[in-house]
């Protein structure tokens, strides 16, 4: 990341207590994975270090997040709302554990008026895209009885690249036929199988999206 200019804080509109709520959040996902407080020095902290830092209200002192546990949150950028009186935070979370429970999120908690007993914890809300590879994930870990993603993944490559390679086909003759609803649902198809093949050769739906991150500031590499 990087580096902040500092003049930016005098524009923050911190509480009667110096302290201001700030929001992480996974820097490729979405993820919205904790809240906590900021006064200006734990803000110059964390721009200085490029790690987050925060302010304990309990223990009035700098709170380094992650120091004692490892999971520390690496700042990838900083932004502030309209009114200038809420941070975000977007992070790159260490060990994918923000909540001192060892949960991924703090906000695991889901009102369900139909599982109010329900003791699993809930994973965050993310994008779509990640949370369709999570729901494959789970269906290889944990498979279903007519499930199509495990009759995808139990007949492995031949099948699954046989897919990939149908719903292309589709989706350049819906982009032919100049068809809009068309192409999103061929599109929609092709993602679901590449990430089903993805989830067959173990590889993580993040590590795409971090590659897809590094190159949007990558240099140029076409030349006309």
């Amino acid at each position: 990341m990087q580096l902040l200019n500092q003049n930016f804080i005098d524009n923050l509109r911190f509480n009667k207590d110096g302290l201001i709520p700030a929001i992480s959040q996974d820097w490729l996902d979405g993820a919205v994975l904790m809240l906590a407080w900021m006064n200006r020095l734990a803000i110059e902290k964390t721009i200085k270090t490029g790690e987050v830092h925060f302010w304990s209200r309990s223990r009035k002192e700098l709170w380094h997040k992650g120091a004692t546990s490892g999971h520390t949150q690496i700042l990838k950028e900083f932004r502030y709302d309209c009114d200038a009186d809420v941070i975000l935070l977007s992070v790159q979370q260490t060990g994918n554990i923000a909540c001192h429970t060892g949960a991924r999120s703090c906000f695991f908690e889901q009102i369900d008026q139909d599982k109010k007993d329900d003791p699993l914890i809930k994973e965050p809300p993310t994008d779509s895209c990640s949370e369709l590879s999570r729901i494959i994930n789970m269906r290889k870990e944990v498979p279903q009885k007519n499930s199509y993603t495990n009759h995808l993944l139990d007949n492995g490559d031949n099948l699954i690249l046989k897919k990939i390679g149908e719903e292309s086909t589709e989706f350049v003759m819906a982009c032919k036929d100049k068809d809009a609803n068309a192409i999103a649902n061929e599109a929609a198809d092709i993602i679901f199988h590449l990430q089903v093949a993805l989830a067959h050769n173990s590889v993580n739906w993040k590590d795409v999206l971090k590659i897809l991150k590094e190159r949007q500031n990558a240099p140029r590499r076409f030349k006309p």
